[in-house]
């Protein structure tokens, strides 16, 4: 068994580890080939599920979530986000109805469909504690955790659950089992919000016929936008079907903190406070350690936080990166021994670090190559619009991009589909035009590296 959270006496916080065979996991994952090219050649994906598949993450979903309603507060609309908190989801997975949405749903027949009976049947649980062991009983719920192919049968299997939501006009996005569904709206139209109550009360009917249960206590809704605009609303509305409205003034979604009003400062704060504790205790241990180890301890614990999801700050005002950037700065000095008297630049270029400025617009230029290249999620595409000149000029073959307009920068200006336009036409043709994905990088980095050390 595997302690969820830090509460050993709570028997909540229990769930089963699968002990699987070597040879089982190689076979899975010849499964997962052939089952997600089948998906893939049929369009059976649901769009807006990022978990578990190939240039999808956490980062292209919060960049289209973030995009979606920071244009919707540049045009003054105020907008309801609602994250979804399901109770063990992947433990509650009904094998009867898995097998039918394979077969029904995906079109999974004959042997490939008896292989998957074969797969989820006669599997047997205990508990082990302190050398004794319980009897033994059959598990006829949930796909095993720690499998290849337990995480894309869970997203099978939740597959209505699109549909359900797009009954109602709600905009939504999931990554797993983590759902956030949000609307956008003028403040005058707050009687919209009957369309989310619904969608709710839907979801709510759909997840407990599919023995799937929605926690409403760790369940977080936050309403955004324009300050004097979500005040109108906020004083309006108190419950969303039992759901608090205005239980925090942060939530966080999938590990990145949105604040009200979309600044991600109280984000950047806890990066500050989460990597400066690791900084510290590795500062102590310096001396030990040989180079090449502290740099991987550095990466591992400071840069990769700088670095998660750094897409999202692209646009954000210089006093708000700069105590990431200290923070870089703190690191480059344990790593080096440097003084905090001397100047920082010449460490951090001698470490081929890009300051946390350019790391944003190396992340938001490779996402945007990506794009360009078909390397991400469809619901990217749209956000990139190629620009065509009406007459025949020498742009035209300079793979620039439109510019959208923004009537608020603050807003607008931060979005993904402002920002990759502008930083993209930008760089060198030369640097556009590249041919591989790895090329790209380098010859990125090199100009983002030379500009950032002039």
């Amino acid at each position: 068994m595997e302690v969820k959270g830090n509460h050993v006496n709570v028997l909540a916080n229990y769930r089963p580890i699968s002990n699987l065979p070597f040879i089982s996991n190689i076979l899975e994952r010849v499964v997962v080939k052939q089952l997600t090219d089948h998906l893939q050649r049929n369009g059976l994906f649901e769009e807006f599920q990022s978990g578990f598949r190939a240039h999808h993450s956490t980062e292209t979903t919060l960049v289209k979530v973030t995009n979606d309603l920071l244009m919707a507060s540049d045009s003054g609309l105020i907008s309801v986000l609602v994250l979804l908190d399901l109770s063990a989801a992947f433990d509650t997975v009904d094998h009867n109805i898995l097998l039918e949405r394979l077969e029904h749903a995906v079109g999974i027949t004959g042997t490939a469909l008896q292989w998957f009976v074969s797969y989820l049947s006669n599997r047997l649980q205990f508990v082990h504690v302190n050398g004794e062991s319980s009897s033994h009983t059959k598990v006829k719920y949930g796909v095993p955790q720690g499998s290849v192919l337990g995480p894309i049968l869970f997203t099978l299997y939740m597959l209505p659950l699109g549909s359900i939501i797009r009954r109602h006009s709600i905009n939504f996005h999931c990554y797993a089992d983590d759902t956030q569904l949000y609307l956008s709206m003028k403040p005058g139209n707050t009687h919209q919000l009957v369309k989310l109550q619904e969608c709710l009360k839907d979801i709510k009917i759909w997840m407990a016929a599919n023995f799937l249960l929605l926690n409403s206590d760790k369940t977080e809704v936050i309403v955004l936008g324009p300050e004097n605009l979500r005040n109108m609303v906020s004083k309006q509305i108190l419950t969303l079907d039992g759901i608090t409205l205005a239980s925090s003034n942060t939530v966080r979604n999938l590990g990145v903190i949105f604040d009200q009003d979309m600044s991600f400062n109280a984000h950047i704060k806890q990066i500050c406070k989460t990597a400066f504790f690791h900084l510290r205790n590795i500062s102590k241990i310096r001396n030990i350690l040989s180079q090449s180890d502290a740099e991987k301890l550095v990466h591992a614990f400071i840069t990769s936080r700088l670095d998660y999801c750094n897409s999202l700050l692209s646009g954000c005002p210089k006093n708000s990166l700069k105590s990431l950037q200290l923070i870089q700065n703190a690191a480059a000095r344990v790593l080096t021994g440097t003084r905090k008297r001397e100047h920082i630049s010449p460490v951090l270029a001698s470490l081929h670090w890009l300051p946390v400025k350019s790391r944003i617009e190396f992340k938001i230029l490779l996402l945007t190559y990506k794009v360009l290249n078909n390397q991400t999620p469809s619901y990217l595409n749209d956000l990139v619009v190629p620009y065509h000149p009406i007459r025949a000029l020498r742009s035209r073959s300079a793979g620039l991009l439109v510019v959208p307009r923004v009537f608020k920068s603050r807003m607008g200006g931060r979005a993904f589909s402002f920002q990759a336009p502008l930083l993209w036409n930008q760089i060198p043709v030369w640097i556009r035009e590249t041919d591989t994905i790895s090329t790209f990088k380098i010859r990125l980095k090199t100009f983002l590296f030379a500009k950032a050390y002039s």
